[in-house]
């Protein structure tokens, strides 16, 4: 997968001590598709998004975005975006509003 967008992570496993908080994660996501992350507490959604975003590196397996393999790369040279659960941060958008807000600031296309 190497178009610009897709995300893979392969046989991705993130430890903290003796818990195991990712365990063989396996994902593709292609350009333009759309994915939510559901699941009950503790279960690994918030570590899989850190360790894409590049505020967690994985302890075994491989992120790659737009191809790229990613490990090693700090967050800010990362062509990704993060929107934090609680929309605090702006307390006066819509939930839309703060997700836009970061896609203006990188003038993203409106165009699919």
């Amino acid at each position: 997968m190497s178009e610009r967008g897709g995300v893979e992570l392969t046989d991705v496993t993130k430890r903290f001590g003796t818990m195991v908080a990712v365990d063989r994660l396996n994902l593709h996501v292609q350009p333009g598709e759309f994915l939510s992350l559901l699941g009950p507490s503790g279960c690994g959604k918030t570590t899989t998004l850190r360790m894409l975003a590049g505020f967690e590196q994985p302890d075994e397996g491989f992120i790659r975005i737009s191809g790229e393999y990613v490990q090693g790369i700090p967050p800010y040279k990362r062509d990704v975006n993060t929107v934090f659960q609680h929309y605090g941060l702006f307390p006066h958008m819509t939930v839309a509003e703060n997700v836009a807000y970061g896609l203006r600031q990188k003038r993203a296309s409106n165009s699919g």
